[in-house]
């Protein structure tokens, strides 16, 4: 709970380390947000941050970036990679105030949010994992929450309920909500247990994603491998996800009309229609088929851009030997990274002159972001919904 004195906590703890001589500059009175990515994987962790930055916005809050959430293979504990590894801070800057935690921790934490301030916020309590019968967010418990929030030393003495509020922001009063309930004077620092967003990213916050821009790092790696490893000439980009998770979870893709995704194909309300199994996981038939039709589409649309090769990203099987073969008539060859780099993957995707994704990947969903924010064309496997195979025979013919 805020301390109940004559004046608010954030004045009172710059007095005293104004008094001690060390108050550091560009305190934002506004308050700060800051959270913990604690659910999936790039993808969804991404679709989380567009989220997490508009309600930022509409809190005026200065949003703390968080690393990013990794795991590697063999690693019992999640790694904490820090958030301009992979993307330039100022282009966010150019929509609302962030900085990195690193930076939060080290500069601004000691003033305005010392270890005996740190509450951590959660809708509702969270269950021990360790039979802790303590009303709390336990904030702390399981992998990655421990290690994210281990890497820079924080631990919480206390939990705040937040409900009945929550992150839609763009509808009503609920940002006014927000700030009345927990003004900056009062509580300076918001720390939520996760994202204060939702999955998939909302309609709303999707256009955000142009304030993503690639570090210069993964943009240069990008450039180089296009430059160096593709032929020269237009080429594709296409995404596959054919691993084992991914099979597993499409084969519940009936009973989850809206599966991680899908709303990026089908409306939030399924307006365009239902997820289909060849929407979810695509058979090498439907790949090389939809390639052809792309490369025609594309050839009758930009006669002077014929395209060359196809880059390839996947999280298990490339392909690449299947695609060639598929494709030898028309001398299209497929290429992928030497080394597994998903992030370098994203950014090629993005500069591709046509993707093709996955509806139901966020993994896809990112790249489609950025290139709608490019004005570059996009398509997904098996969408729209193929045409009967007897229709399409006498079409071909």
């Amino acid at each position: 709970m805020p301390w109940k004195l004559g004046c608010s906590v954030l004045t009172l703890l710059v007095l005293i380390h104004a008094v001690q001589g060390n108050v550091p500059e560009n305190i934002d009175e506004n308050g700060y947000l800051m959270y913990c990515p604690c659910m999936g994987r790039f993808g969804n962790q991404a679709d989380h941050f567009l989220g997490a930055l508009g309600f930022a916005k509409s809190l005026n809050r200065t949003l703390v970036l968080p690393p990013w959430v990794e795991y590697r293979q063999g690693e019992l504990r999640s790694r904490q990679v820090p958030f301009d590894t992979y993307f330039n801070v100022d282009a966010i800057q150019r929509f609302h105030r962030v900085m990195p935690m690193q930076t939060f921790m080290e500069k601004l934490s000691p003033v305005i949010w010392p270890p005996e301030k740190r509450i951590a916020f959660c809708y509702m309590e969270r269950k021990s994992l360790n039979g802790n019968t303590e009303q709390s967010c336990n904030a702390k418990e399981g992998n990655p929450f421990g290690p994210f929030w281990d890497t820079f030393d924080v631990d919480f003495v206390d939990s705040e309920f937040f409900g009945p509020l929550n992150y839609d922001v763009h509808h009503g009063r609920m940002a006014e909500k927000w700030n009345e309930k927990y003004p900056p004077k009062d509580w300076p620092v918001i720390a939520f247990t996760g994202a204060p967003a939702s999955f998939p990213v909302q309609d709303e916050n999707r256009a955000l994603q142009k304030y993503l821009v690639w570090s210069d790092h993964i943009q240069q790696q990008a450039k180089h491998f296009i430059k160096n490893s593709l032929p020269k000439g237009s080429f594709i980009g296409i995404h596959l996800r054919n691993g084992i998770d991914w099979i597993r979870a499409c084969e519940h893709i009936k009973d989850s009309p809206n599966l991680f995704s899908a709303a990026q194909c089908l409306g939030y309300r399924n307006e365009k229609g239902n997820a289909t199994a060849n929407m979810c996981m695509q058979t090498k038939d439907i790949i090389i088929r939809q390639l052809k039709r792309t490369f025609k589409t594309i050839k009758e649309m930009y006669k002077q851009n014929e395209i060359k090769s196809i880059f390839v990203a996947s999280d298990s099987n490339h392909l690449i030997y299947d695609l060639n073969e598929g494709l030898l008539r028309m001398q299209i060859s497929a290429f992928k990274l030497d080394e597994s780099n998903p992030h370098v993957d994203l950014a090629i995707l993005g500069m591709a002159n046509h993707f093709i994704g996955n509806c139901i990947s966020s993994f896809s969903a990112f790249v489609k972001r950025e290139r709608d924010a490019k004005g570059f064309p996009s398509s997904f496997w098996a969408f729209p919904t193929e045409k009967s195979t007897k229709k399409r025979q006498h079409e071909e013919l």
